[in-house]
């Protein structure tokens, strides 16, 4: 991209983006191939176009329009401007292919602790609420083992509406999605997040690797500190991985200083 923008570019770009914040999506970011985690989002040679193209925009005044929760301090308050700017979705395929009702989140919207799942299934889509079912009764044993409650941290998945069958959701789904589930992530301000399962930590870090690679390892995401450990719906089809899973939450505990008791999760 050139260093200096003509004004049909520059007019053409900014037409992009309020055709995107139009539907809800403020944030923009590039995603990585080769590095493993990149804090900056960008190597430099794109950090210096994206300057450019943003200093281009605010020549023209065609900047793009903060996001309107962040005109509120009140967490609860950003949260549900944030739900209305997602409405009805009809964004992807997935609200054609069966779901019932979007699920959003749900949680103490000031938590230090975030958790980030996949994406709903029946059990969520039916109540409206992540990990409701079998694996999010194992996620509640898993967060009372930390000695919190289901009230004091933050559930949220990568996507918001159940594929059919429960499939893997396909990349242009979490793309489409996870736009909202950054401002979330924005307005809670969590000190540590945890993805569950592979979706979401390759979703999230824009890297393919096996969980056994993931795990075990502190990653920096856009300020917070973000770590990756099993899917509850995992640990419930191989029980024997959940030792791994509370090394995972002990190190989580440690971080967020919480004393940590001898018994993990049952």
């Amino acid at each position: 991209m050139p260093r200096t923008l003509d004004s049909t570019l520059r007019r053409e770009l900014a037409n992009r983006i309020r055709y995107y914040n139009e539907l809800g999506i403020y944030d923009f970011y590039r995603r990585e191939v080769d590095s493993p985690v990149a804090p900056s989002g960008l190597q430099q040679d794109e950090m210096r176009d994206e300057m450019n193209v943003r200093s281009a925009l605010a020549e023209e005044d065609l900047v793009a329009s903060p996001r309107p929760e962040s005109r509120t301090p009140d967490p609860v308050q950003a949260l549900r401007i944030v739900r209305e700017d997602l409405g009805d979705c009809t964004r992807c395929r997935l609200h054609k292919q069966g779901r019932k009702q979007i699920v959003f989140g749900v949680g103490n919207p000031r938590a230090e602790l975030m958790f980030i799942g996949e994406a709903p299934g029946a059990d969520e889509d039916e109540q409206g609420e992540p990990f409701v079912g079998r694996a999010g009764q194992l996620l509640n044993n898993m967060i009372k083992a930390m000695g919190l409650g289901r009230e004091d941290v933050y559930i949220a998945n990568i996507i918001k509406c159940r594929p059919p069958g429960n499939r893997t959701p396909e990349r242009d789904e979490c793309e489409t999605c996870s736009p909202f589930l950054m401002r979330q992530i924005a307005v809670i301000k969590p000190k540590v997040i945890v993805a569950l399962g592979a979706v979401a930590a390759k979703t999230l870090l824009a890297i393919n690797a096996p969980m056994a690679e993931l795990r075990g390892h502190w990653y920096d995401f856009r300020g917070t500190k973000l770590s990756v450990t099993y899917h509850p719906a995992f640990l419930l089809r191989d029980p024997r991985q959940k030792k791994e899973a509370w090394k995972d939450l002990q190190m989580v505990m440690k971080e967020l200083e919480l004393p940590i008791p001898a018994k993990g999760p049952q």
